[in-house]
């Protein structure tokens, strides 16, 4: 008998290569009806606004080590990976995949461990955002707020 053929990796009648996204995660750390924010400084992107703790995925890295990673980087805190739940999805145009989680329980106060990239951290409602916060963070806090497990941004 003879093998079993592989799948194909396109479709039938698809042209060029699969799609590969960037993928970022985003930390709410959450206390109190709150959650901490950054305002962004020096970085290049999204300047003097505010922004969760977040980063990419690094290569050979699972999305739960890098929330636990950018946290920690960011903020200081130790978060146990136990302690993470998963909150929702953002697939951003064109090429952008954010992972949010939360986290209530923590070791450690936070604290502004990057002042370089961050000129300030502070708690905010989830209910009041600042107005000055990067757009797709606040459609995503929206969305955890409403429970909606999944949101598209800047799609046409």
């Amino acid at each position: 008998a003879a093998p079993p053929r592989a799948a194909p990796d396109v479709a039938a009648g698809s042209v060029g290569e699969r799609f590969r996204a960037i993928v970022d995660v985003h930390v709410m750390l959450v206390r109190d009806g709150e959650v901490l924010l950054g305002r962004r400084s020096g970085t290049g992107y999204a300047d003097g606004l505010w922004h969760l703790p977040s980063g990419h995925l690094e290569a050979g890295e699972s999305v739960v080590a890098a929330a636990v990673r950018e946290a920690r980087e960011e903020t200081g805190v130790v978060i146990d990976p136990a302690d993470l739940a998963f909150a929702h999805v953002m697939h951003r145009a064109p090429d952008r995949v954010g992972l949010f989680y939360a986290a209530t329980r923590w070791h450690g106060e936070p604290r502004n461990a990057e002042p370089h990239k961050c000129s300030e951290l502070a708690w905010w409602p989830l209910d009041r955002l600042p107005g000055d916060i990067v757009d797709y963070p606040a459609a995503a806090l929206a969305h955890i707020r409403d429970r909606v497990p999944f949101g598209l941004h800047a799609w046409p």
